[in-house]
């Protein structure tokens, strides 16, 4: 089967018997498995952008696996948009722009006075990681010019 999806990460895991498992996960949080190298290694060229891929699915062991068998460049019109986005988020796949916003944020996020004493890690990540999201997914659904998403309209 193919599929165009967007790569939002790509993990390298040992497997029990030392082979390099290379799960994709994909905006809608599918994962699709590969165990070979340059499959997985190409894989990571298009994490945070749009990619075509082959894939087929197995029944094996009373387990669904989903088996990546190819990974290529978007079609040209969302690979053309994937790039604009890219040169405006300078490179960056969205998560990265998503924290780098977050934390230009934290004063507002956190509430006045908060940043002026240390601030517990964890309550930090907790404060700064649903703003993260919210900008991340903004920057993959394409909204970057504001205004368009229906939290931003007046109720």
């Amino acid at each position: 089967m193919d599929a165009e999806i967007q790569v939002v990460e790509v993990k390298e895991v040992q497997s029990r018997s030392g082979n390099t498992r290379y799960v994709v996960r994909d905006a809608d949080g599918t994962e699709y498995t590969t165990f070979r190298p340059q499959i997985g290694r190409e894989a990571h060229r298009y994490e945070g952008r749009r990619a075509r891929i082959s894939y087929h699915e197995e029944e094996r062991g009373g387990f669904h696996n989903v088996y990546l068998d190819n990974i290529a460049p978007a079609s040209a019109e969302t690979a053309e948009a994937a790039e604009a986005a890219d040169e405006h988020h300078h490179g960056k796949s969205p998560d990265e722009v998503g924290w780098d916003t977050a934390v230009e944020a934290a004063d507002w996020l956190l509430g006045a006075g908060e940043t002026k004493k240390a601030v517990p890690p964890e309550r930090l990540y907790d404060k700064l990681r649903p703003f993260k999201d919210l900008v991340a997914d903004d920057i993959r659904e394409g909204g970057d010019e504001g205004g368009d998403h229906p939290r931003d309209r007046p109720s």
